[in-house]
């Protein structure tokens, strides 16, 4: 039995209806599922393939091949860091250190008050601006220590909304 609210199932229904084929709709109806609980739990896994006429299974190989799909919690802000290879030659690797040592967290972890989450993901493809990151979604590049700490203190005062990716 689903817990999703009438509106999201009844959305995400006429979503699927419109494709020509269900599973064609997967992705949409996944991020959809994302927002809803934050992440794609176990329920929301059952939900989609409930609505796509999928096995668990099948949703969950899709999630997990992806990025930008979250299997487990992460913050408010997710930070994905390009971990593709113009990157490294621009020194991303002093991004990650920079990050891990600013939020006291390791890639992979979310801040103890639930704001930030830092991950690796391949390349975003604006490599003349590298290194570089998203944070929900939001493009930022040519990073420096200073850009880094920039962006993050103006995130833990004012937030900002979000983007995409969540």
């Amino acid at each position: 039995m689903s817990t999703l609210p009438p509106e999201l199932e009844e959305s995400l229904s006429a979503m699927i209806a419109h494709a020509d084929h269900r599973r064609e709709s997967v992705v949409d109806v996944l991020y959809a599922l994302q927002n809803h609980y934050g992440y794609l739990s176990e329920e929301a896994v059952a939900d989609a393939g409930r609505l796509l006429g999928m096995t668990p299974l099948e949703v969950d190989e899709l999630a997990t091949f992806y990025d930008f799909f979250y299997r487990e919690p992460v913050g408010r802000y997710v930070i994905h860091v390009c971990d593709g290879v113009v990157c490294w030659m621009h020194r991303v690797d002093g991004v990650f250190r920079h990050l891990q040592e600013l939020l006291g967290i390791t890639i992979g972890q979310t801040t103890s008050d639930g704001m930030f989450t830092i991950l690796p993901t391949a390349c975003i493809g604006d490599c003349q601006n590298a290194p570089g990151m998203l944070v929900n979604g939001k493009y930022y590049g040519k990073l420096t220590n200073e850009k880094i700490d920039e962006i993050i203190a103006r995130l833990k005062a004012h937030g900002e909304e979000i983007v995409v990716c969540r």
